[in-house]
């Protein structure tokens, strides 16, 4: 088959022309070259340095190579309630009004709020920004956020001074601890995003972290990004018995959501099964798996649903021998169904008491007097419980209740009056008294949302055979989520396991990750990935309209070669491989359109729900004047580009084979 690039006929011919080594395109899914066996390489970084970026809340942890498994997390954060330190700090950034960095986390929160309410309104207050690199549509680098106050900046210098934050408080504290070591190209960096999050998110955290200066573009190996719940599954592999709750040993009515009890017993049967089994597991303890997954045969499948402060990311994965190894067994999915689902839920229920006019108004006019309001709404729903029998009371800021004043001419206590809302009350301290049934209502939506997505995902005949569920994340930490889960979960026989340090699970992860990145060995592509090709025409099995005759040759235009499948398995190191030669003699660049569906079958770039999704770029150096040891004519040599897609990211190298140098190679998907 001859198989042109749509830009082809313009500059560039793919694998079968003339002076290129024919690469044939697959009938069937794409063909995949395996990864040649290698030597393991000595570490050339003395410590990784993880950083969990969340919605609401953020973190670093590290550990040294010379003691991967020793987990030192960052200094506990004061702030919030008094004497109280924090492993984590609140993902909140504080620009000056000059748009210059000022503070992150409790700081940039607590020096917001003692703001004068006139002064506040000039000063750059970003939080929970990490979700609109999520719900952005058309992402870019020119993206732009909106701070509380309304104001724009570009999202790319918003992430960047947040990174750069932790990037200096992590090395200070590595200098501490370890006055001798080295701060140049020791460190490896991890960067924690949601498995959903598809691959112009993904690049664009990668260059906030050049513009951050943890790593530069020239040792961009030193950064790797880290999919949230893999990295929990990565960490709950390490962990022993009395480290995790199980749900399902729970009593099913009245009993308390906060007593745990040991999930020794639910394995007893299984530990007298492997007492018949001792090799594999000794094979599993020796690669340094903990008890749990000691208990477990090869084979066995388990999910991890993150549930997080902004989305609910759901992964599956199937333990392998002899290493211990983890094979994903169905494309990451989930959704927006996060711990801010509750917060915007609460800010409906003020829109219908007080009017939504007002409320936009309030927010805008008083920026630091909202962000109380939802500091106030946040510490009262992390009481919330399934169990509980009294109401909550939530302080409304004075600010609030005399703009309220002001703007309508009475007070808050007669709006509430007024209003539908008969399950909130004014209390005679001066609070919104909320029923306990009311706080549970505010849930329901996020938390329906992310018990359809596990359903959903259960009924797959990919996964079928899975026990066990461990949740993770922030949210996982709430009475009202695990309880439901346990509810509509535990029928199936699915058993509900919570990590007891479950908020840190993830950042955990991450730098075990950094420190063994060949643990996932199997993902599934997301989507299918491909360009657009002219093949030669063939009557009967091509379209008319795409027929295209040039130079008495008949063309069949824009159809989809495919390089991987949605939903293929991918081996990490597993390549598809193409070769392009430059058409024109001097041709310094070569620019491939890169397009992308869910479908694992469509045939032309045309098709609905296929779409051009980024570029391939091969930066050319200067060809020899005369033809070269390979015969090959000047300006017509083949390079040969290599694309991994069973990584975290997609990757991509690229050699001139006439020379056996590398070409610089790269994908872009930011420049759409």
């Amino acid at each position: 088959m001859l198989a042109v690039p749509e830009m082809g006929l313009q500059g560039l011919y793919i694998g079968s022309s003339p002076e290129c080594s024919p690469v044939p395109s697959p009938p069937g899914s794409p063909r995949i070259q395996k990864p040649e066996a290698r030597v393991p390489q000595q570490a050339s970084f003395s410590v990784v340095v993880a950083i969990d970026f969340g919605t609401t809340s953020s973190g670093y942890a590290f550990s040294f190579a010379s003691d991967p498994e020793s987990i030192h997390m960052m200094r506990k954060w004061e702030g919030g309630d008094p004497g109280v330190a924090h492993q984590k700090t609140p993902t909140c950034l504080l620009l000056t009004p000059e748009g210059t960095f000022h503070s992150f986390g409790y700081t940039a929160r607590d020096y917001y709020h003692d703001l004068d309410p006139e002064e506040a309104r000039d000063w750059l207050y970003f939080e929970k920004f990490k979700m609109k690199i999520h719900s952005a549509t058309d992402l870019t680098l020119k993206t732009q956020l909106e701070a509380v106050n309304g104001k724009k900046m570009p999202a790319l210098e918003v992430f960047a001074h947040a990174l750069r934050f932790f990037k200096e408080h992590a090395l200070q504290e590595l200098r501490e601890q370890c006055p001798s070591l080295p701060e140049k190209d020791t460190v490896r960096w991890v960067l924690t995003v949601p498995a959903i999050w598809k691959q112009p998110a993904k690049q664009f955290m990668r260059e906030a972290t050049y513009l951050a200066g943890l790593v530069s573009r020239e040792n961009a190996e030193q950064l790797l990004i880290a999919l949230e719940p893999e990295a929990a599954s990565v960490y709950c592999r390490k962990l022993r018995l009395h480290q995790l709750m199980d749900l399902s040993s729970r009593a099913p009515s009245g009993g308390r959501l906060g007593e745990r009890r040991s999930i020794d017993s639910s394995f007893r049967q299984a530990r007298e099964q492997l007492r018949r089994s001792r090799h594999s597991r000794t094979f599993l303890v020796e690669s340094g798996v903990g008890e749990l997954w000691a208990e477990m045969q090869a084979g066995d499948r388990y999910m991890v649903a993150d549930c997080g402060g902004g989305t609910v990311d759901l992964t599956v994965h199937q333990l392998e021998q002899p290493h211990g190894t983890l094979k994903e067994l169905y494309k990451a999915s989930g959704g927006p169904y996060g711990a801010v689902g509750v917060d915007l839920a609460f800010e409906q229920l003020l829109c219908r008491i007080f009017g939504e006019d007002f409320i936009a108004t309030f927010k805008k006019q008083r920026p630091a007097a909202w962000v109380d309001l939802t500091i106030a709404f946040e510490a009262r729903k992390r009481t919330a419980g399934p169990h509980r029998a009294g109401p909550l009371n939530i302080s409304l800021p004075f600010s609030f209740i005399d703009f309220y004043r002001k703007q309508r001419g009475h007070n808050v206590e007669t709006a509430l009056r007024r209003s539908s809302v008969n399950f909130v009350k004014w209390s005679s301290q001066g609070m919104l008294r909320m029923s306990c049934e009311a706080m549970n209502e505010l849930f329901q939506p996020t938390v329906s949302g992310i018990i359809q997505h596990i359903e959903a995902l259960l009924a797959r005949p990919e996964v079928q055979g899975v026990k066990l569920l461990f949740l993770v994340g922030g949210f996982a930490e709430s009475p009202v989520l695990q309880h439901a889960v346990q509810v509509a979960l535990g029928a199936r026989g699915l058993r509900v396991v919570v990590p007891h340090d479950v908020s840190l699970t993830i950042l955990k992860g991450a730098v075990l990750f950094g420190q063994a990145p060949g643990v996932v060995r199997v993902r599934r592509s997301p989507l299918t990935y491909g360009v657009g090709v002219l093949n030669r025409f063939v009557e009967g099995r091509h379209p008319p309209d795409k027929l295209l005759v040039r130079d008495g040759r008949r063309w069949c235009t824009d159809v989809f070669e495919r390089f991987v499948a949605a939903e293929q398995s991918v081996a990490l190191g597993e390549e598809v491989r193409r070769s392009y030669c430059p058409a024109r003699p001097g041709q310094r660049r070569v620019l491939i359109n890169l397009y992308c569906c869910a479908a694992e079958d469509a045939l032309f770039i045309t098709d609905p729900g296929v779409r051009k999704c980024g570029a391939l770029s091969l930066e050319l150096e200067a060809a020899e004047g005369g033809p070269d040891s390979a015969g090959t004519a000047p300006g017509r040599r083949e390079i040969r580009a290599a694309m991994q897609f069973g990584d975290t990211e997609i990757k991509v190298t690229a050699v001139d084979v006439s020379t056996n140098r590398s070409v610089r190679a790269a994908i872009d998907f930011l420049s759409n």
